[in-house]
């Protein structure tokens, strides 16, 4: 399993924007971290490479924010408040269809409704100060499309 050291928010999102440069419409990212880890951090680097003109904000009270305007249309998904696993109000198949980039945050809530082909980061606080921004970031790739998308951002995020 491939780590990465990210040690300030820039490069958190510095890594979401390497993630979009190196996306492909139809890929799965699922994000994992406990509350303040930098999910919606890593989307905002992510949102602003693909030419998201509005804020990048949490959809944990609307579930799936859209950004159709996107270079490769993002689906932001947050399922922390998922009532029941209950996916019957939104229609995550008919996302993973569109051709678009599809970030679930909170994805351990309905992973049996997934494909089994995505890629998976975990990111872990170095420390337990609240200011904190040193993370660990863990790739977890599903699926060759998935390996090669980790190789492509992570030559993206070296060079820069």
């Amino acid at each position: 399993m491939t780590k990465l050291d990210i040690n300030s928010a820039a490069n958190m999102q510095k890594l979401g924007a390497c993630l979009a440069k190196t996306a492909k419409p139809h890929d799965l990212l699922l994000l994992n971290g406990d509350l303040g880890a930098g999910k919606t951090t890593m989307t905002q680097g992510l949102g602003r490479e693909l030419g998201v003109r509005r804020p990048v904000k949490s959809p944990t009270f609307t579930i799936v924010r859209e950004y159709r305007e996107a270079k490769l249309p993002l689906f932001h998904m947050d399922f922390y408040r998922l009532e029941d696993d209950d996916l019957s109000s939104i229609d995550l198949e008919g996302y993973l269809d569109e051709p678009g980039l599809v970030v679930i945050e909170w994805p351990q809530l309905v992973m049996s409704d997934l494909p089994k082909e995505y890629l998976q980061l975990t990111i872990t606080r170095v420390d337990d100060s609240w200011d904190s921004t040193k993370r660990v970031v863990e790739f977890n790739a599903q699926g060759k499309r998935n390996e090669q998308w980790v190789k492509d951002t992570l030559a993206e995020y070296n060079k820069e």
